[in-house]
């Protein structure tokens, strides 16, 4: 099967700038046997015919997205940006701190803390969340509230 993301020109909906994206309305599947010029679909990723029959069937604007990842960056979902000098899909800036890497993934400017706590009791476990008001990871750990020091490599507690 074939998958195609229909695309919303519209103000990022993040929030974070007020620049114009184009941004994933949907995602359809179509069977493998629609006819391309150069064949069978599922024979033929990122064919324009078949982007060419969605929007005769559907109306709007499509691009095909692969759903293991194979072209486009990652699979897309409604709520994505399509960045067309790229051509690829890319997720949703989930912060304003956080940066696309080389991969096109976006990044938190703290790298992702050690899950888990050595004491003299076991292993304390935390539940971690980014905190973008101080730009850190915190996480809880069923007692306190703890910020991560990367430079330490620790919890330390949130008074």
């Amino acid at each position: 099967m074939a998958h195609f993301a229909e695309l919303e020109s519209m103000v990022d909906p993040s929030g974070f700038t007020s620049d114009t994206q184009l941004i994933v309305k949907r995602v359809v599947v179509v069977g493998n046997d629609i006819e391309t010029a150069a064949g069978p679909l599922g024979e033929n990723d990122m064919h324009v015919d078949g982007e060419t029959y969605c929007t005769n069937l559907l109306g709007g604007t499509w691009k095909q997205t692969s759903y293991n990842d194979s072209f486009r960056g990652t699979y897309a979902s409604a709520g994505d940006t399509y960045d067309a000098v790229k051509d690829k899909f890319i997720k949703l800036q989930p912060y304003p701190s956080w940066v696309l890497d080389d991969k096109d993934l976006w990044t938190s400017p703290v790298a992702y803390p050690s899950i888990t706590t050595f004491t003299g009791d076991g292993i304390e476990p935390y539940n971690i969340e980014w905190d973008e008001d101080n730009v850190r990871w915190r996480g809880y750990n069923g007692t306190n509230w703890n910020y991560w020091d990367p430079d330490t490599s620790t919890w330390i507690a949130i008074p």
